[in-house]
Parts: structure tokens; sequence; C-alpha cells
């Protein structure tokens, strides 16, 4: 079976799962030849539903040697057991679950299609109970105690009234998964399944003929007899918004409305500000761009085979322009995006420069409490672990303390926005600093100078967020933007 086939059967499964048709979907799920490990769980999971405990058992174990580390598929087999009374079979397969989490608090299996996650008290609170079951009553109570490091705030109560149990010698009820959440087949490929006219109709960018709109495959026009000998200039590219200019310098954004180009690049501007900066649009992203940065471009067919090669652009580039309010063009950003900058009760919005920038929002005339407050509760760091400043260099008199004029410091705000400067102290005692990382769900290639190449499984650090779907990181010594919906937080072993 092709997997094109494959994909179209277990879509059917799962839609005749949410209709509540499980022998429909189990009889889709079992023409599936050679089903991977996802599929072997899916069956499983309807044959334990059905308590048909030899064939959930089976299907189970292919899931398992199709993927051996799938923590899920030994949490549902050592159930399984359990079910069948086969308690030291159930504790082995606990065990290799709670190994399979790598220390790890919990296992979100969203990105792999299964809305679940599997937390390692739950696990542990499972294998406490297949030890009270073979009268292990001390081991129990030592899994017991061990799933208080691995507990949330939602599954604390569980693990309390387990532990009240098992001090008592009294079984408790084990945590099941949900047999009806199945693994969902990727919605993308799913949609593909779907025929699509990729060509579509034809478009006239540039016609030698005025308001020409013919876009089959004839000649545009018939041909007469005693025409032009010279061809009349094509018109400049009608379909394109704003008018075409060449990069001459690179420019690097220092906020998240400015877009970054390099030498070489087309990009189009749209409008052009009094004070030398133009709203740009560039492979489909809109940002500011200074506008003697660029030069403009003649698209006409004549003006290409007059001009010839370009001579190349001095190696300084200019003067970045200063941005003056009200004389800059907008950036075309989300209406989101310009209601985020409005900030509610006119409040400031002070953008601090940490190790990555971030924003809090205070009332005007805000005492230095409230303002460390806020950035501390941001950062989950100590206040006494930060310092502001007002510069870059913080020394002297740029340094922002409780003893500090805020006036003074609220003076400085442009508008309604100010900058700090952030800065944390090294941690006394000896503890880690907790980062956390993201990794890459899929492969990312760059297809522009700025943009940033990586792998999937690949750790990224980020330094800013540019917007609400891009953000700035690091990955193998290089530095660029992607995709926010290309990464996920890496989860804290032991937290």
């Amino acid at each position: 079976m092709s997997f094109v086939d494959t994909l179209r059967q277990w879509d059917m499964a799962v839609t005749c799962v949410d209709r509540q048709d499980l022998s429909e979907a189990l009889k889709i799920f079992l023409s599936i030849q050679d089903p991977n490990s996802k599929i072997s769980f899916d069956i499983g999971c309807l044959h334990f539903l059905n308590k048909d405990l030899d064939a959930a058992e089976k299907a189970f174990d292919c899931s398992i040697r199709k993927d051996e580390h799938l923590a899920v598929a030994f949490f549902q087999r050592g159930m399984t057991f359990y079910k069948k009374k086969r308690y030291e079979e159930s504790l082995a397969d606990f065990q290799q679950a709670f190994k399979a989490l790598r220390g790890n608090q919990l296992i979100d299996y969203k990105v792999l299609g299964l809305r679940y996650k599997l937390y390692a008290c739950e696990v542990l609170i499972n294998m406490a109970l297949s030890e009270a079951q073979l009268g292990n009553w001390e081991e129990a109570h030592k899994y017991l105690v061990k799933a208080l490091n691995y507990k949330t705030d939602t599954k604390l109560n569980i693990i309390d009234k387990a532990l009240d149990s098992a001090l008592k010698q009294k079984l408790f009820k084990p945590v099941e998964f949900p047999s009806k959440v199945l693994f969902k087949p990727n919605k993308h490929y799913v949609a593909e399944l779907e025929k699509k006219d990729y060509l579509g109709k034809a478009k006239v960018v540039a016609s030698v003929v005025p308001q020409d709109a013919f876009s089959g495959f004839a000649p545009l026009q018939p041909q007469v007899q005693d025409g032009p000998t010279n061809p009349k200039e094509p018109e400049v590219l009608r379909a394109l918004e704003g008018e075409a200019h060449t990069v001459l310098f690179q420019f690097v954004p220092e906020t998240s409305d400015e877009l970054a180009v390099v030498p070489g690049n087309v990009v189009f501007v749209l409008q052009k500000g009094a004070d030398n900066w133009a709203s740009v649009i560039f492979n489909g992203r809109r940002g500011l761009v200074p506008y003697n940065y660029l030069e403009r471009l003649e698209m006409s067919m004549a003006s290409k085979q007059n001009k010839g090669i370009p001579q190349p652009p001095s190696q300084e580039p200019p003067t970045r322009p200063k941005r003056k309010p009200g004389l800059t063009p907008r950036s075309d950003s989300s209406d989101s995006e310009r209601k985020e900058e409005q900030p509610p009760d006119n409040s400031l919005i002070v953008k601090v420069r940490f190790t990555f920038t971030f924003a809090v929002s205070v009332p005007p005339g805000s005492p230095y409490a409230i303002l460390i407050e806020k950035i501390s509760r941001k950062l989950n760091l100590p206040m006494t672990a930060i310092t502001l400043s007002l510069t870059p260099e913080a020394t002297g008199p740029s340094v922002i303390n409780d003893s500090t004029d805020m006036e003074s410091v609220w003076s400085r705000a442009s508008g309604v926005h100010i900058t700090l400067w952030c800065y944390a102290k090294e941690q006394t005692d000896h503890s880690p600093n907790i980062e956390v990382p993201l990794v890459a769900l899929y492969s990312y290639e760059s297809s522009n100078p700025e943009d940033l190449k990586f792998h999937r499984g690949d750790t990224i650090t980020i330094i800013s967020r540019v917007n609400q779907d891009w953000l700035e990181g690091q990955c193998n010594g290089d530095t660029g933007i992607f995709p926010a919906s290309f990464v996920e937080e890496v989860p804290v072993n032991g937290q």
C-alpha cells in the first residue's frame, strides 16, 4: 500500500471515530497493510476500548517494535497488562514509559498528531499501584513520594489521594489513557490529497499592446504589414505594487517594524517619508528601510539595454537617518500589532534590552518598585539580581535603583515609549540559571540572507521577537530570523 493510500485510509478511520462509529473505524484500520507505530497504537486503543485485551496487546507490541521510544505505547500496554492482572509485566512497561520520558515532567504529543500529554507523575502513580498489587507497599510508597518531585498543580490532588490510600495499604484507582483520543495524520498531508489547480489562470504582467488583457497562448495581435521597424518599448510591470528600487547597502533593522535587506535585493517602495525613511515590500514582508540605501530601478527593456552593468556601491553605507514621529511612514503591520503599540490607560511601554528584547507596560510616573517587580516577574529572577540602566553601560549615574529620581527617568520617554537596559547578576548559590531553549520541529531552508537555516531537532537560542510570526535566534553559530511556528520550547528536566 502506497503512502498516499495509507494516509487516506488513516484519515477515514479517525473521521469515523469522531462520528462515534468505532466498528467501521477499526475495520478501516485493520485493512491498512504494514501500519506504522502510530496507526498500530490507534488499533490497540480501539481494541482496548472494546475490551479485547489480547488483540490490544498485539497491537501495542507492533507499535513498540516500530518505535521503541514511544512512551505512550509502553504506558498503554502496561494498562493492558494491568487489566489482565499481569502486574509484573505491567510494572515493567510503566518503568519503560518513565525511562522514555528521560527525566522530563511531561511529553506533549500534539506535534505528532495526538492531543495528549503524558505526565511523569501519572506514570509513577501506576508504577506504585502495580507494586501495591504485588504486595510491595514500601516500594509503592517510594514511587508516590518520587511522583511529588514531578507534580504539577493540576495533578497534586491525585498524588495526595494515592499517598493516603498507600499509607492505609488500600488500593487506589490507576491513571488511564482516554482511548478515544488517537494519533491523527498530518493535516497538511491530508490537505494535499485533494486535487489542486497549480497553474491557475494566466495573468498579463507586461505587454507591448496598451490595455491588453489577453491571457491565452495565441499571438497577442495579428501581424500587420508595413508595421513599425522597431518594437514598441514595453510598459513597466503594472501588476507589481509600488516603485521598484535596488538595495545598495546592507541594512540591519533595530526595531520590529524595520526590514533587513542586503545589496542586490529588489524592493518596492510603497511610501516615502519626509525624514528619508521608506515603507517597502520585499518577499511578501513589509517594513521600513532608509531611502538613501536604495536606488530607483528602471524596469523597461530600453533602459536595461542602455544602462549596462551598474557600478558597485561604495564600501561605506550612508548615515542611518533619524526617525521622526509623524514623518516616518508606517510599515504595514497587522491591526493586532498596532493595538499592542497603544498601551491601555495611557500607560508607558518600557522596552527592556536583556539577552533578548521584551516590553512591559507601567502606569505613568510609576515608582521604581513597580517597574522592577514587573521586570522581575517577566524574567523569573529575583529583584536583587537585576540591574537597570539608562544606557548600554550600567555605570555611574546611568544605573537605576530605589534611590533614583524616577521623574527624571520618565522624562526621557519619547511619547509613550522608553528603552532601558537590563543586566542580571550571577547567582551565588551555585545553582544553574534556568534557560528555556527552543527545538526545531521542522527543517527550515533560508530563502533570504537574513534567514536562519536549521534542521529538525536542532536547538535554537532566542535573541528577540521580530513580530508575532517571526523570531530572531542563533543556531550552529549562525544568526538570523525564522518562523515561530517551526519551533517549540524544550521541556526542562525535573521541573
